[in-house]
C-alpha cells in the first residue's frame, strides 16, 4: 500500500471519531448499569483463545464468522472472539461453579470475517446478558424484559418483539423421522419461506398425514396474537413434546405481557435463526428503519456440558454501535473551563477543585485563553486570577 493510502481502513472496519464515542462510551456505561441492577455480574472474556473453546456448542455460521490464525507458542489454532455467549457459558459451568441462577454480562468488541448485512460493522461491539442454572420460563421471561428495558434505556423508538420456538419445529421433524439430507433441504426451504418447495419436499419424505399439515402449517404460523390460537389448533393432535413447547411458548408469552404490556408482540413460529444451538424460544426486537433485528436472544440449554456441567440458559446480546446509531437521545459534551497553561501551585489546586465536582478543566497550552481558542475546546467558560483567587468567568 503507498503511503498516500495508509490512512485507510478494511471494509466494515471503522474509527470512532470523539463524538461517536462519548455516544457509545455512555450507552456502554448506562447499560451496564442496567444490568447490574438487576443482578447481572460483568465479566471480560478473551479477545482470543484456542478455536475448539471458542467455537464449542456455536453455528457453523459462527465458524464461518471467525477468525483463525496458528498460535506461535502452541502451535494450536486459534481464533478471534465473533462472539462472548460460548465465553460466558465456560466462565459459568467451569469457573464459577455455583450451584444456583447465575446471571452475567459483557460489553465488548468482536470481530466478524464478513459484514453480517449491509448496515453492520466487522468490528461490533457487543452487549449482552446470559441466565444460567434455571431451566423454567421465568428467566426467559427476565431475560426478554431485560433485552426492553436495554433499548428503552438506549432510547431506541417503536419497538416490537417477535418470539418463536425452535423446539417445535424440531420435535416434529423427530416425529416426522426425515433422514438427515431431506432434513437439510427442508430447513432451507423454511429459512426461504419458500412454501411451494416445502409442501413437495413434506410430500415426498413425510408419510404421515397429520404430521406432514402440521409441518405445512407450521411455516405459515407467523403474525399477531391470533398465531398462538392458530397454533393450539394445529397442535391439538400433536406428540406431546410439541404441546410442552407450545405451551411453554405461550407461558412466555404471558409472562412478557403482564410486566410490559405497552411492547407488542408478534409471532414467527418457523423463525429457526440458531437452529443447531438454540433448544427452546427464540426472540428478536426490531424497530422501523432498521432492516436486521436490533437485538436478539433465545434459548440455550446444555452449552456448558462440554465445560463439564450442563446447565439450562437463555440470553440475548445487541451491538452497541447499532444502538448509538438508532438511539433517539442527543449526547452532547459537556462545555468545559479554560485555564492558563501555568504551573502555579494556587492554580492547579482549583483546577483540581473544579474536577473534583465533575467540570471538565482543559489548560490552554497556546497561551491565547480567548474566545477562538474556547470554541474549539468547546470551554464556555475560563478561570480568571482576580484579586489573588482563581474564579470561573464566562467568555
Amino acid at each position: 500500500m503507498s503511503s498516500a493510502k495508509r490512512w485507510l481502513l478494511p471494509d466494515g472496519v471503522e474509527e470512532i471519531l470523539p463524538e461517536e464515542a462519548r455516544k457509545l462510551e455512555s450507552l456502554r456505561r448506562e447499560i451496564l448499569d442496567l444490568y447490574r441492577g438487576w443482578g447481572y455480574e460483568l465479566v471480560i472474556t478473551p479477545l482470543i483463545e484456542f478455536l475448539d473453546s471458542l467455537l464449542v456448542g456455536s453455528s457453523h455460521d459462527l465458524d464461518l464468522h471467525t477468525f483463525k490464525l496458528i498460535d506461535q507458542l502452541s502451535g494450536q489454532l486459534m481464533g478471534i472472539r465473533a462472539d462472548i455467549t460460548p465465553q460466558a457459558a465456560r466462565i459459568d459451568a467451569h469457573r464459577l461453579n455455583r450451584e444456583g441462577p447465575v446471571r452475567l454480562c459483557y460489553a465488548d468488541s468482536v470481530l466478524h470475517t464478513l459484514p453480517r448485512g449491509m448496515q453492520t460493522s466487522r468490528a461490533p461491539i457487543r452487549v449482552g446478558a446470559e441466565f444460567y442454572g434455571h431451566a423454567g420460563v421465568e428467566c426467559d421471561i427476565e431475560v426478554i424484559c431485560l433485552m426492553c428495558a436495554m433499548l428503552q434505556q438506549a432510547a431506541v423508538d417503536n419497538v416490537h418483539i417477535v418470539l418463536g420456538h425452535v423446539g417445535i419445529y424440531r420435535s416434529l421433524l423427530q416425529a416426522a423421522g426425515m433422514d438427515t439430507a431431506s432434513e437439510e433441504t427442508l430447513f432451507a426451504a423454511v429459512q426461504r419461506k419458500a412454501y411451494g418447495e416445502v409442501d413437495r419436499l413434506l410430500s415426498k419424505n413425510v408419510e404421515d398425514a397429520a404430521l406432514r399439515g402440521m409441518l405445512a402449517r407450521l411455516v405459515r404460523l407467523s403474525g399477531n396474537e391470533e398465531v398462538l390460537d392458530r397454533a393450539k389448533e394445529t397442535f391439538a393432535n400433536a406428540p406431546a413434546a410439541v404441546k410442552a413447547e407450545l405451551n411453554e411458548l405461550i407461558a412466555i408469552d404471558e409472562g412478557v405481557r403482564k410486566r410490559i404490556p405497552a411492547v407488542p408482540l408478534s409471532y414467527d413460529l418457523c423463525e429457526l435463526r440458531g437452529y443447531q444451538y438454540h433448544t427452546g424460544i427464540v426472540f428478536a426486537a426490531y424497530t422501523p428503519g432498521y432492516g436486521r433485528a436490533v437485538a436478539k436472544g433465545g434459548r440455550y440449554d446444555n452449552i456448558g456440558a462440554v465445560f463439564g456441567r450442563a446447565r439450562p440458559a437463555t440470553g440475548f446480546d445487541s451491538d452497541l454501535k447499532t444502538l448509538a446509531r438508532l438511539t433517539a437521545r442527543e449526547f452532547r459534551r459537556r462545555p468545559g473551563i479554560l485555564t492558563p497553561d501555568s504551573n502555579s501551585a494556587d492554580l492547579s489546586a482549583k483546577a483540581e477543585e473544579l474536577r473534583k465536582l465533575g467540570e471538565i478543566v482543559i489548560a490552554d497550552v497556546t497561551g491565547a485563553c480567548d474566545a477562538a481558542t474556547a470554541r474549539e475546546l468547546n470551554c464556555d467558560r475560563y478561570l480568571l486570577l482576580r484579586q489573588g483567587e482563581w474564579v470561573v468567568q464566562e467568555f
